[in-house]
């Protein structure tokens, strides 16, 4: 890397919302980027825009992650770009329908996308980093990784796994120059709503954040060392007190025996 650029980030679900944001500030903090989606013209529209606007070098690759073959390309980049120092695992879909009501092939489909995809992606890239000394992987997740109860059960723990892949990935990298975040938004003014048949419009005005605002909020957390960002919460020692508790947790979770209260009374 030079002094003028810090490598190449790798974005998916770049073509619009969130994805599109971190192509914007990821450019401008110095990055070439590797744009992926499935909308080609979008991405082009997209690429040409951030170029023109930051001078960076912008590449683009349509890609559906939901198709092993097209999965599998992006994976090739990875493995072997070796300017790519940033991962963003943005790409993913949700819905708000019950899981009653949900139709077991699009919650397959999504946890292709959503858990699936960005392993992979993440096994492709990691090796690389490890071997270069450094690279940063952010994988979006979401709110309904720790309150699973507030949207469709598989799209809460799908982002359940994301949540306990990026903590997991930083317990075993940590020490060999990685930095992994997991983001976890709350209701963010994006099309991903309507995309799961339900419109922002239709959310309370005071729980939806700005998209622009949700990512400069999670880049603003990579930069103060955070593994876990959630852009709403105001109160971090709320989510510190959280986490504390579930450390508290460990000693206790596996032992010889069952725990008393399980025992029949004398």
């Amino acid at each position: 890397m030079t002094a003028t650029t810090k490598g190449t980030a790798l974005i998916t679900g770049a073509s619009t919302g969130i994805g599109a944001i971190y192509a914007d500030r990821l450019a401008a903090r110095g990055y070439d980027l590797i744009l992926v989606a499935r909308n080609r013209d979008k991405l082009q529209e997209l690429a040409a825009q951030i170029s023109d606007k930051t001078g960076r070098s912008v590449e683009v690759l349509a890609a559906d992650l939901g198709d092993s073959a097209d999965l599998a390309r992006v994976e090739k980049v990875l493995r072997e770009d070796a300017s790519v120092t940033a991962l963003v695992n943005n790409a993913g879909i949700g819905t708000h329908t019950a899981l009653l009501e949900s139709d077991v092939d699009k919650m397959t489909a999504m946890v292709q996308l959503n858990v699936t995809a960005l392993m992979r992606l993440t096994y492709a890239a990691v090796p690389g980093f490890v071997a270069r000394g450094g690279g940063t992987v952010i994988n979006i997740a979401s709110i309904v990784a720790v309150a699973p109860e507030l949207l469709n059960g598989v799209y809460g723990g799908t982002k359940a796994f994301v949540q306990a892949f990026t903590t997991s990935l930083n317990h075993e990298l940590a020490d060999k120059g990685i930095r992994a975040q997991s983001v976890l938004p709350g209701a963010t003014r994006t099309d991903f709503w309507a995309l799961g048949g339900l419109p922002v419009e239709h959310l309370p005005t005071e729980i939806v954040m700005d998209a622009q605002d949700m990512v400069d909020a999670a880049l603003a957390g990579l930069d103060q060392g955070e593994t876990s960002t959630i852009p709403a919460l105001r109160d971090v020692a709320l989510w510190n007190a959280f986490e504390a508790a579930r450390a508290a947790l460990g000693p206790q979770l596996s032992a010889t025996h069952s725990a008393p209260r399980f025992h029949a009374a004398a």
